[in-house]
């Protein structure tokens, strides 16, 4: 077991959340949250895998990320549609085009919500403490 490779992954996802934290409360644009989430849910995911010493997939797929943690932590169904979106809300290519748009406050709120939860359930998993993250 890996625990510093994993609180390194989970440092920088903690940034990434708080990051979303703040802006959502700022009522910032939604599109610049979800990246924040997208990237925090992803960074939480890869230090489960960190902390295995498993290779970590190059990959922004939530989906494919989680199939490499399946074995350690369970994800409801409503879960698994949070992944999906929060996927979509990664944008390597932000210039302007026709089916650019932003996502509702609400769904923000809702996959922002389960990313706090999930980086909490990890870190538990984990047996590391939040305060330790900076």
């Amino acid at each position: 077991m890996n625990k510093i490779s994993a609180k390194e992954w989970l440092d920088i996802a903690f940034h990434d959340l708080k990051s979303a934290q703040i802006l959502y409360d700022a009522d910032h644009y939604t599109d610049t949250i979800g990246c924040d989430i997208q990237q925090s849910i992803e960074k939480i995911l890869k230090s489960m895998i960190a902390y295995e010493n498993k290779k970590i997939p190059k990959s922004h797929n939530l989906l494919e990320i989680y199939e490499y943690t399946k074995s350690k932590i369970t994800l409801s169904d409503d879960e698994i549609v949070f992944l999906i979106k929060a996927t979509l809300y990664l944008k390597e290519d932000r210039y302007p085009n026709p089916n650019y748009l932003l996502p509702p406050r609400d769904e923000i709120k809702e996959v922002l919500d389960f990313a706090e939860d999930l980086f909490g359930r990890v870190c538990a998993l984990l047996d590391i403490d939040p305060k330790e993250l900076v």
